[in-house]
């Protein structure tokens, strides 16, 4: 039972980040691109797609483009933040999900440019920003990310915890994870 409900806590929270992550990077895209005066045309979010905003007009796409992984890698930090001054159960979680929004944008913006045409990172380098600004966005995020993922294996039942984890923590996990690939889900179909 001990490790089944390890297995849940980690498979189930790593697909909640990675799901999360998107919420939050297409979020950045979209407060950007409103208060820019762009035009949302469509946020694309399900569990089974690389999330995306289709923008009409976008007077300011730089701005635009940076907001989704600046946004996404800076919230998920204040979460952290006010969850650690409130002392939460679970701030472990907080803290996994900031470290993992800062590896995945610190990697994508990082190296992006070098692999996908039409992706943020080629959006970036099109309109004016340097290839280097790209790189030390990644340089800097991800390793603040990986800092943040130093030594919480134990609460996921690694190392000295031999599989231990909080079994609430396990089920909350999935019930997020349920809940944001649903919302997803009917999201989608309107």
């Amino acid at each position: 039972m001990k490790r089944a409900a390890q297995i849940l806590l980690i498979v189930t929270f790593i697909a909640f980040s990675w799901l999360a992550m998107q919420v939050v990077h297409e979020m950045g895209h979209v407060l950007v691109a409103r208060l820019t005066g762009g035009e949302v045309l469509k946020v694309a979010l399900h569990p089974l797609i690389v999330s995306r905003t289709d923008l009409g007009e976008n007077p300011h796409p730089l701005a635009v483009v940076w907001g989704g992984p600046l946004v996404g890698s800076i919230f998920p930090l204040l979460l952290f933040a006010l969850a650690s001054a409130c002392r939460l159960h679970g701030l472990y979680m907080f803290r996994f999900f900031a470290g993992f929004c800062l590896v995945a944008n610190g990697v994508y913006i990082g190296t992006g440019w070098a692999l996908a045409d039409g992706a943020d990172p080629s959006v970036m380098t099109e309109n004016g920003s340097p290839r280097w600004l790209l790189v030390l966005f990644g340089l800097l995020a991800a390793p603040i990310g990986l800092y943040l993922w130093h030594r919480q294996g134990p609460h996921f039942g690694l190392g000295e915890a031999k599989g231990s984890v909080d079994v609430r923590a396990a089920l909350v996990s999935a019930t997020m994870l349920l809940a944001l690939a649903g919302a997803e889900l009917l999201w989608n179909v309107r």
